[in-house]
């Protein structure tokens, strides 16, 4: 042990002359009490700045990483058994952890524990100078980059540069690249060798948000960790949590709306809830020093609806009422809800009643609510809330981008009352076969046809015409122009087995006789006779085009005699029947028998 020291005559000084007043305190006082000064009083330490809790609360162990389990088991098992990658990957939505998860691998791979002799470890301990340093961003071993300013390839080259070197004081240098996928391509490319072959002291943490824009030659060098959204339930129960810790009490239903608007993001979520206790009504904290927190407060910062008045204005949908829901939306535009956040409390809503009609149970937190959510489910059928969401779907999309979102509501939500009074496909098939039972729609019996016997007639026209076509058909493999006067102009009279007789139809000049006999000629390999008759001469068969567009006209004709075509026309006025071929009005496009 050391000796005291000694003064200039040998006398030993203890330690509380190390604490006495200096002479110039000592004569600061003096003068300060010959004046009648008061002695100054030591200077009082500044105020601790204000810490917003994404920051306060950032996760400084693996335990306090919420949703991300599978993660922190992969970890956790890689760490024990010493499989230690050289580089980690970390992907998902802003706000999950990416870069926390990155300081904490850090953080377990230096950790020496609070005695100085621990290895790396899963559980850190959080004492030992690692640690804090890390926690702290002052550890000079651990060295974060923002790749968004430092993109270019001389950024790179200097890191190329110092993993050569091994670490000062921690058992791993490590690199933490935040948003990697801003460098750019050049960068990537130079730090490709590294990346695959770098030495043992060194380990890469990259963390971003759109992976879809890495190389894939950087992807196959790392191990990738993609950060799942953290659940709704999760982020409420974790935001309790911290109200409990800054002494504010929360009501349920503020806390789901906060969970509900973070979208799986818990450092959105945390900057709404401190938002949320600035908005508190102070008057509250005045009676027991706690700040409260409702669902009205947030649902007013938010700019969200009443769900009272949600399921108001979704009722005048439902019941057609027009004037009362234009009055509906002009009360909560007034009261501050926008627009927007109006038509997506309606999708929120209409989603909620389709999953309380699959599951036969609504997921909301009131009583009341839950009970008119399931009247809901009950009293809508499926088709029908699925067409709602489809149209209250468009009608958010056309509100996000109308110049006058109000009057684009308004419009949509119209739209969709009107829609509404339409039958669905289901429904209308429902009607259309209930106006056949009740006989609104009488059916059509077609005329008794005689069957008189074939062998009475030495052959009918039926039977010739079809020798006939058969006879074209073999012409126009052979000659397709001749073939086709034959099957637009040529009207038979009479057809055996080498004589043709027939008359031309009006429109066709000259004379195809001779043309006519070649190609038949050509195509039966036997002598035949053509004798052209003038118009009106004999009992002459339409062409096989006259007898063609026939046929069509009479489908056409049958078609719009069918009983359920009747039933459709009459429950549709107005409506027209439009072939896929047959071109509709100038600047209409005809529907589609594939739609």
């Amino acid at each position: 042990m050391m000796a005291d020291s000694t003064d200039m005559f040998g006398a030993a000084t203890d330690a509380a002359a190390d604490d006495a007043p200096t002479s110039a305190a000592l004569e600061a006082a003096g003068q300060a009490a010959m004046f009648g000064e008061s002695i100054p009083a030591a200077p009082a330490e500044p105020p601790q700045p204000y810490r917003v809790l994404a920051r306060k609360y950032r996760s400084q162990t693996f335990a306090e990483l919420i949703g991300q389990d599978a993660m922190v088991q992969t970890l956790g098992n890689a760490i024990r058994r010493g499989r230690l990658a050289h580089a980690f990957l970390m992907t998902g939505i802003r706000g999950v952890g990416k870069t926390s998860t990155a300081r904490l691998i850090a953080k377990a791979l230096n950790c020496v524990g609070a005695d100085g002799q621990g290895g790396p470890t899963i559980d850190t301990c959080g004492v030992c100078e690692p640690c804090r340093a890390i926690a702290e961003g002052r550890h000079i071993d651990v060295i974060e980059m923002d790749a968004a300013s430092h993109t270019g390839v001389d950024d790179v080259r200097e890191i190329i540069e110092a993993v050569r070197y091994a670490a000062v004081s921690a058992r791993y240098k490590i690199y933490i690249i935040d948003e990697v996928h801003m460098l750019s391509r050049n960068a990537f490319n130079a730090l490709l060798k590294t990346l695959e072959e770098p030495p043992a002291h060194v380990k890469f943490l990259f963390a971003t948000t759109e992976v879809d824009k890495l190389p894939v030659t950087v992807l196959s060098r790392c191990q990738r960790f993609d950060l799942r959204r953290i659940e709704t339930p999760v982020l409420a129960q974790h935001f309790a949590m911290i109200c409990a810790k800054e002494a504010v009490s929360a009501d349920p239903e503020a806390l789901a709306l906060i969970a509900a608007a973070a979208e799986g993001s818990v450092r959105d979520g945390l900057s709404i809830l401190d938002q949320a206790i600035s908005h508190a009504d102070l008057a509250h904290d005045a009676d027991d020093g706690v700040t409260h927190i409702t669902g009205a407060q947030v649902r007013d910062m938010l700019g969200l609806a009443d769900k009272a008045m949600q399921r108001r204005l979704f009722a005048t949908v439902l019941a057609g009422d027009g004037p009362a829901l234009i009055g509906e939306v002009a009360g909560q535009f007034a009261l501050g809800v926008e627009p927007l956040a109006l038509m997506r409390a309606q999708l929120d809503l209409v989603h909620k009643v389709t999953l309380a009609q699959v599951t036969g149970s609504a997921d909301v937190p009131g009583a009341e609510e839950r009970a008119e959510v399931e009247t809901l489910a009950k009293g809508l059928g499926a088709a029908q809330l699925h067409r709602l969401w489809q149209l209250l779907m468009k009608g958010h999309d056309e509100v996000r981008v109308a110049p006058d979102p109000l009057a684009a509501a308004q419009m949509a939500l119209l739209r969709v009352m009107h829609a509404g009074e339409m039958p669905d496909p289901g429904g209308l098939v429902k009607r259309i076969e209930g106006l056949l039972r009740e006989g609104a729609v009488q059916a059509v019996t077609p005329a008794a046809v005689s069957e008189a016997p074939v062998a009475a007639a030495p052959r009918s026209p039926q039977a010739m015409m079809a020798d006939w076509a058969a006879l074209v058909e073999r012409v126009e493999a052979q000659a397709p122009l001749i073939a086709s006067t034959m099957q637009l102009a040529v009207r038979v009279i009479s057809l055996t087995r080498q004589t043709l007789t027939y008359e031309l139809a009006p429109g066709l000049p000259g004379d195809p006789s001779g043309d006519i006999r070649r190609a038949i000629e050509a195509a039966t390999g036997t002598s035949w006779q053509i004798e052209r008759r003038p118009p009106g001469s004999g009992e002459a068969q339409p062409s096989l085009e006259e007898l063609r567009a026939a046929d069509a006209d009479a489908a056409e004709a049958a078609m719009h005699d069918d009983p359920l075509v009747k039933a459709v026309m009459a429950a549709f006025p107005g409506a027209r029947i439009l072939d896929e071929a047959t071109p509709g009005d100038a600047g209409t496009k005809p529907w589609s028998k594939r739609a």
